[in-house]
């Protein structure tokens, strides 16, 4: 299957692998968080090379995750990136990544995250709606959903 074909599956993961599934943009996607938000700072940063850089920008842009804000700097006008109200949203997705890397890929996490106001450090959890109950794979099963459009 084509990169291009999982874009259009009619599935709740397939679509966001489809803008999130490249190691790079993941990677951009963390520098974003960290607040960087100039070409010149992410290439210098990552290591990329430009195209593939402005390439994937541009996806994100494309794909509502990203805003292009145009800046001056001492020569020109330049854009910067800054998360939108749905990039800013992918924060929990990002921590889950981080999450499952330091416990099975690393002994234990680089950086601490913490919470600006009390010091805390951020939780993920899956929990039932109706009972409150933390719920694991082996505790859900998948069932047609508003979303479904039978043919």
């Amino acid at each position: 299957m084509r990169a291009s074909e999982i874009a259009e599956q009619d599935c709740s993961i397939a679509r966001p692998a489809a803008v999130l599934g490249d190691r790079w943009t993941l990677m951009i996607l963390r520098q974003a968080f960290t607040g960087m938000k100039r070409f010149e700072d992410f290439q210098q940063s990552l290591g990329i090379s430009r195209s593939l850089l402005a390439d994937r920008l541009g996806k994100l842009v494309e794909a509502g995750v990203l805003r292009r804000e145009p800046y001056k700097d001492d020569v020109r006008t330049r854009d910067r990136y800054r998360l939108t109200e749905m990039g800013l949203d992918l924060y929990p997705v990002l921590i889950a990544f981080r999450d499952w890397g330091d416990r099975y890929l690393r002994d234990g996490p680089r950086a601490a995250i913490r919470h600006k106001d009390c010091g805390g450090e951020p939780i993920l959890e899956v929990r039932c709606s109706k009972c409150g109950e933390e719920m694991g794979a082996r505790d859900a099963e998948a069932v047609p959903g508003p979303g479904l459009q039978v043919a």
